[in-house]
């Protein structure tokens, strides 16, 4: 069932672990300058020609964390100028994504700049142009064959576009717009205060953490536990811990900030980010927690749903339900991916028009097994590891079948997940020395993901179930019969039963547990099998 794995002792892991990195570690101040995006300084000139004239500035954002953020550090730039901004994130239900003819309908002002979105607005730039606004887009996305015509586009993914390092979010090519912003207008404003911010917008939309998105990280981290930002002290006092991680962000923060664009309006955590109290902040972080218990109802009755329709046999997956939340669909096509080890797309249906969201793995480009059948869409976006897309219902069988098509040509390796086991540890080699080793190789993420380790017919000990609800188990186990020392797994979300032959074969990831006071370590489990 599972291959033998080698057996590692802390230097067999830290060689392994050091193969990761084939450079020097990135440094901040190593970031390449921001003039190196294309168009990046005619945007800001013009940015610049509006604020001393006094112009009517809008920005448009969007409603997922990168989105939130990025419209977050815009406005408490200009907030520094001092400079009015309005700034607006559509809602998902009643707007659409970015920025649509809906929002232009409600915009007077003379300059729309967009954050982390904007890259197929053919449309919108249409609008404006009839209405005399200057639209400047920032995006991070694919960019498609035929741009918006509008007054410029910052985007680090256009062909003639030099910037050395591509894969960065929206928050950061807004970030380093303002960058150049700050050195047009000679402004002292300190871009560092900007990064507790940016690093949850790097993590939330699942950059790479390499190169200089782990810098960012590594930095926007240390910010986050040292910041004055209210929002900040609150995430600070809710994880209650002596250094954040890019995990704590990722599933604790990032699902509460993303919820409020998935089930009600985006502008709650907006307000979140840029509460000028704690009370304030903490008030809206309240209302981003009962959303997200929601968000996890929600998700989980459509994932059920979901599951149901699975075709086992496809390469790709396709499901659709009439009335799915728009807003849960790219989490539910995220659980398909971790279920069946596919690309999965999943649609919502409404008035025969299907919206929906994509999620890959391993190599495979989920983005450009779309563009291959556009023709059967009537819109769609995104990169390499998640799109949206937008269809007729009618033509859902017909786009299942192309994109089936499309998916059997890919070689199969392009298929396998990049969570990789690296290997098993000895029971005795797992102690807080360990732990410290594995830290020195954080943040951990995209494109370094924490290390996965094999437990292999390890002897079942005993089982308890923990939690209001008793959902979640620990597992205390031996690992080899001879062995005193047992170790415990926690397997959250997960009713362990004990099995009949009383043996466990599991992957678990090495954390630190922090409490009252007390670090120890921490083993939880990835997968069952």
């Amino acid at each position: 069932m599972l291959s033998k794995k080698k057996i590692l002792d802390k230097a067999a892991l830290f060689e392994l672990l050091s193969l990761r990195f084939d450079t020097e570690e990135t440094k901040l101040s190593q970031i390449p300058d921001p003039a190196l995006l294309l168009n990046a300084q005619k945007a800001v000139t013009k940015i610049a020609e509006a604020i001393r004239n006094k112009k009517k500035i809008t920005l448009v954002g969007d409603y997922d964390v990168d989105g939130v953020s990025s419209t977050a550090i815009m406005v408490d730039f200009f907030s520094k100028i001092p400079y009015p901004l309005e700034a607006i994130i559509p809602n998902r239900f009643r707007d659409g994504y970015g920025v649509s003819a809906n929002v232009l309908e409600r915009i007077e002002t003379d300059l729309v700049i967009t954050v982390d979105n904007g890259i197929t607005a053919c449309e919108a730039a249409e609008i404006c142009k009839q209405k005399g606004i200057d639209l400047i887009i920032t995006d991070h996305h694919t960019p498609p064959d035929i741009l918006p015509a509008a007054f410029t586009i910052v985007d680090p993914k256009l062909s003639d576009c030099s910037y050395p390092f591509k894969e960065i979010c929206g928050a950061q090519v807004a970030w380093l717009l303002l960058a150049l912003l700050k050195k047009e207008l000679n402004l002292q404003i300190d871009m560092r205060s900007f990064l507790d911010i940016l690093a949850i917008a790097i993590i939330a939309d699942v950059m790479p953490l390499v190169n200089i998105n782990r810098a960012l990280v590594k930095e926007g981290l240390r910010e986050l536990m040292r910041s004055t930002r209210p929002s900040s002290i609150i995430i600070r006092d809710f994880l209650n811990k002596s250094s954040i991680s890019s995990e704590d962000i990722a599933f604790m923060i990032a699902p509460r900030l993303n919820s409020a664009g998935r089930l009600e309006d985006a502008s709650i955590a907006l307000e979140f980010f840029t509460a000028t109290t704690k009370e304030k902040a903490f008030k809206q972080f309240e209302i981003l927690s009962k959303l997200n218990e929601l968000r996890k109802a929600t998700e989980a009755e459509c994932t059920k749903e979901a599951m149901e329709q699975v075709d086992t046999n496809a390469s790709l997956i396709v499901v659709a339900g009439e009335h799915w939340n728009e807003g849960v669909v790219g989490i539910v096509a995220s659980r398909l991916v971790d279920r069946f080890g596919k690309p999965a797309i999943v649609l919502s249906l409404h008035n025969g028009i299907a919206k929906g969201s994509a999620r890959s793995v391993g190599e495979v480009d989920i983005y450009e097994l779309i563009k291959a059948n556009e023709h059967l869409l009537t819109k769609f976006g995104g990169h390499k590891m998640a799109a949206g897309v937008g269809l007729k219902a009618k033509n859902i069988a017909a786009f299942t079948k192309a994109i089936n098509a499309s998916a059997a040509k890919l070689d199969p390796k392009d298929f396998i997940p990049k969570d990789e086991l690296v290997g098993s540890i000895a029971t005795d080699e797992i102690d807080l020395e360990l732990l410290n080793l594995l830290e020195n190789f954080e943040p951990y993420g995209e494109a370094n993901l924490r290390p996965r380790f094999l437990i292999r017919n390890a002897e079942v000990v005993s089982i308890k179930l923990l939690g209001a609800d008793k959902s979640h188990s620990k597992i205390e186990i031996r690992q080899e019969a001879h062995e005193r020392k047992t170790l415990e797994l926690v397997a959250f979300r997960t009713v362990f039963e004990m099995p009949e032959d009383r043996k466990i074969s599991c992957s678990y990831t090495i954390a630190k547990n922090e409490f009252n006071n007390k670090v120890s370590v921490q083993l939880l489990v990835n997968k069952i099998y």
